[in-house]
């Protein structure tokens, strides 16, 4: 007789299972297999570590010990290669020679307060024979001064901006350097071309999540020629995406304190910027979505926060803006649908915020202020709390106290908001205007308001 097992298929496979469970061995206990919301990061093939490398720096004492950029710069090189990490810097001055490079995901903490960079003495010194577009050797008329390892900006009369050069010698040979950056302009003898050892102090160019936090940049504005705040600030961020800037003093460079170009999701937390030649904080060419929250800007030679070209969707909130060269706040080229809310804009030497003189498709539009208190502004009378230029539409005034609280004659913020003729429609809602003109507005009456 024979038998038929239908399921014996199904036997053996059970079977043959249970065996390879045996030798696998008992099942993890918990805690020894992955838990269930463990992804790995999005660049990596491993999940995030809970220990990062974390190296120390200092005048004595420390894990590298020195007194200048290179230190700091082996700590910040060291750390980034090992995908990130810490480098803490103790307290004293360092003297920067070159900047102090930031690199991804490198967090680099100073001593609040205590740990001081200090830019040396710039040399200065005409080009010999002209600098092409795109070389990257320079020969100097008076070479003394200019080392290599030193930081080193190149210019002339008709390449100032970003056609302005900021690099690293990396060699030289008699009167000529090289440098680790082509030249991004001809920069011609006929057009008083020169070089001069000029860089930001702090630096982070094509990086992504760096940090820096409780230093104090010392300009020596004095020591040095001026850097334009394209190329250079105190601290300056070129494609430095999602970078954090907390609780840094920059003061008396020549130049821009705080500058970001090209720079997406920047945060500038708790800084001050102060007494240095040009603007305060400057955001900048295509910079969306910064946040820049409890600073201060006190006595910088223009503005006190300069949006520059294409910022949007920012946040400027709970900032202090005082006693700045020109004005309060500055906003132009296609700055547009910005927040600028609960902001102190005080003594300034020109109008507390200004609207900048652009066409329509250029103008700065759905930009809402909002709870700013924007006094004692301008040196001279008819000066205006808020002046608009331009053809921007869609602006909103709300909730703003705006007044001249000084004595009799001395008074000059006479005009509490003024919106010039081409202005598209704008809000002015509610708002705390003390002035002998509340509001001028000089538009047509045929503009839609």
């Amino acid at each position: 007789m024979t038998r038929t097992f239908r399921h014996a298929p199904a036997r053996r496979l059970a079977a043959a299972l249970t065996l390879l469970a045996a030798a696998a061995g008992p099942p993890p206990a918990d805690g020894q297999g992955p838990p269930p919301d463990e992804r790995q990061l999005p660049l990596a093939m491993h999940s995030e570590m809970s220990d990062r490398p974390t190296v120390t720096v200092g005048r004595a004492g420390a894990d590298l010990n020195g007194a200048d950029n290179r230190v700091l710069q082996a700590a910040v090189d060291y750390v980034a290669g090992l995908g990130g990490g810490t480098v803490e810097i103790g307290e004293g001055e360092f003297l920067m020679r070159d900047s102090l490079h930031l690199r991804s995901n490198v967090t680099v903490r100073g001593t609040k307060g205590k740990t001081v960079l200090r830019k040396a003495d710039g040399a200065v010194s005409l080009l010999a024979i002209d600098g092409d577009f795109g070389e990257q050797q320079i020969t100097l008329e008076d070479p003394s001064g200019f080392e290599v390892g030193a930081g080193v900006a190149v210019w002339d009369d008709n390449a100032g901006g970003f056609h302005t050069t900021v690099g690293r010698i990396t060699g030289r040979r008699g009167d000529t350097f090289s440098f680790d950056a082509p030249l991004m302009a001809d920069c011609m003898v006929a057009n008083h071309a020169k070089a001069a050892t000029v860089f930001p102090v702090v630096s982070g160019t094509n990086v992504q999540g760096a940090r820096v936090e409780g230093l104090v940049i010392e300009g020596n504005r004095q020591g040095n020629v001026a850097l334009n705040g394209c190329r250079g600030a105190g601290i300056y961020l070129y494609r430095g995406f999602g970078t954090v800037i907390r609780d840094c003093v920059v003061r008396n460079y020549h130049g821009d304190g705080i500058s970001f170009q090209q720079s997406n999701d920047v945060t500038v937390l708790d800084c001050v910027s102060e007494g240095n030649a040009d603007l305060g904080l400057h955001p900048g060419s295509g910079s969306q979505r910064p946040v820049v929250k409890n600073c201060l800007a006190r006595g910088n030679g223009t503005d006190g926060l300069f949006l520059c070209w294409r910022v949007r969707h920012g946040v400027f909130e709970g900032n202090r803006l005082e006693e700045n060269g020109r004005f309060g706040i500055s906003i132009g080229h296609k700055d547009s649908d910005n927040l600028l809310a609960d902001n102190d804009v005080l003594r300034n030497g020109s109008n507390g915020v200004f609207f900048r003189n652009e066409a329509e498709g250029m103008s700065p539009h759905r930009n809402r202020l909002t709870g700013n208190r924007i006094v004692d502004n301008g040196r001279e009378p008819g000066t205006a709390g808020i002046r608009v230029r331009g053809e921007p539409s869609g602006l909103v005034f709300e909730g703003n106290v705006i007044r001249d609280t000084r004595d009799g004659g001395s008074r000059t913020q006479t005009v509490g908001i003024l919106v010039e003729e081409s202005v598209g429609p704008v809000t002015v809602g509610a708002n705390a205007i003390e002035a002998a003109t509340a509001v001028e507005d000089r538009r047509p009456a045929s503009n839609d308001r």
